[in-house]
């Protein structure tokens, strides 16, 4: 499965504090995925992306979502530091 840069997972694990550990595997999946699917952004077609669309419990990718969902809050004040991190270094 295809990895993303070190800059970007540097970004990306301000966010891991809301997800389980699991979920967040499952996060960094679906973010490759997506990056890599054409047209329409759905769970089902970035796990294509990744070649997983076959993998049983694909319903666990879905939840992911939810977990966000449960912590939108949280979401925002970490995107909200981590683009203010972002400017600064730039």
């Amino acid at each position: 499965m295809p990895t993303l840069p070190r800059d970007s997972i540097a970004v990306l694990t301000a966010f891991a504090p809301l997800f389980t550990r699991r979920t967040f595997a499952h996060a960094q999946t679906l973010l490759v995925g997506t990056l890599l699917t054409h047209g329409k952004r759905t769970v089902t077609a970035a796990l294509r992306a990744v070649g997983l669309s076959q993998k049983k419990h694909f319903q666990n990718y879905h939840r992911v979502l939810n977990e966000l969902r449960r912590s939108k809050l949280r979401g925002i004040r970490t995107i909200a530091a981590v683009s203010r991190r972002r400017k600064v270094a730039a």
